[in-house]
């Protein structure tokens, strides 16, 4: 009996395993901080319960599980045939497709439950936050601006923060909105440089495509530039002080050493250039 329980233990956290990898759990941490930001930024005039946070930590976690797994469901004749993903789990037969729809509807549903939890108003606008998600992972096929509406998709995150903490009529979220966003577009660019001979060959769209590898590395730093930008644009807007500016500065040094491992000759720390995001996202929370 004992050596049955530990293999149906072992059974069971090679599953959840699993589905924790098809969904690339820890790259939550790109967007959760943004949106738990929004809501630190209303709180300076509004007064949200304790609860408020747990309710947008499920929604930042279910939504982002929903669209990563809608974006793997879709995209998996495509990552069979690429190598950098044929590994992933529907291509390589670690879930059938039926499990991955399960589970994103499992997903959709703990999203929605959880933003009426919130408020009426953010759980009828969970939809429209799950269609903005949803239509990034169809975008390739149809707008070599594929990268701008993953900028939008995470953008929404401090916006809903904003609205879950009952913050009122301010530019302030939608700003914190714009640098995320600019920030998210410009990373996914280096990220989609690695598959612009792939792309190219299926005809799948994107920036990189579009404008080439050397072009598309010229646009990301631009548009880190003006993340940065917006970042401390913010200051004049909300009164965030010195320390709130050194974080700004902070995150500069990190973009820019970001953009400096990566060429037009040279992606082979490109993914590295990706993971280094999510300190960057966790930094200009704190401060």
């Amino acid at each position: 009996p004992v050596a049955a329980l530990r293999q149906r233990g072992c059974a069971l956290m090679a599953t959840l395993s699993t589905y924790l990898s098809f969904v690339r759990v820890s790259h939550t941490v790109f967007a959760l901080p943004f949106a738990f930001t929004g809501a630190l930024l209303a709180a300076r005039q509004a007064t949200p319960p304790w609860t408020s946070f747990v309710w947008i930590l499920v929604c930042m976690v279910s939504a982002r599980s929903a669209a990563m797994g809608f974006n793997r469901i879709v995209d998996a004749r495509f990552d069979a045939l690429n190598p950098r993903t044929a590994n992933r789990e529907l291509p390589r037969g670690a879930m059938t497709t039926g499990n991955a729809w399960g589970f994103v509807g499992v997903a959709v549903v703990v999203f929605v439950g959880a933003a009426f939890q919130i408020s009426a108003l953010c759980g009828w606008l969970s939809p429209l936050a799950l269609a903005i998600v949803g239509w990034y992972s169809l975008a390739k096929r149809y707008t070599y601006y594929t990268q701008a509406f993953l900028g939008l998709a995470m953008a929404v995150a401090p916006v809903g923060g904003w609205l879950a903490a009952g913050g009122g009529l301010s530019p302030a979220p939608w700003l914190l909105g714009l640098a995320i966003g600019l920030w998210v577009a410009g990373f996914d660019i280096i990220y989609a440089c690695q598959d612009h001979a792939f792309d190219v060959a299926h005809g799948l769209k994107s920036i990189p495509v579009r404008f080439g590898v050397a072009g598309a590395l010229r646009v990301s730093r631009l548009l880190h530039v003006a993340t940065v930008a917006v970042m401390a644009g913010l200051a004049l807007v909300v009164p965030l002080g010195p320390i709130y500016l050194a974080g700004v500065a902070l995150v500069a040094v990190l973009l820019a050493y970001e953009q400096s491992i990566v060429s037009a000759g040279d992606l082979s720390r490109a993914a590295d250039a990706f993971n280094l995001n999510g300190y960057v996202g966790i930094l200009y929370m704190v401060t």
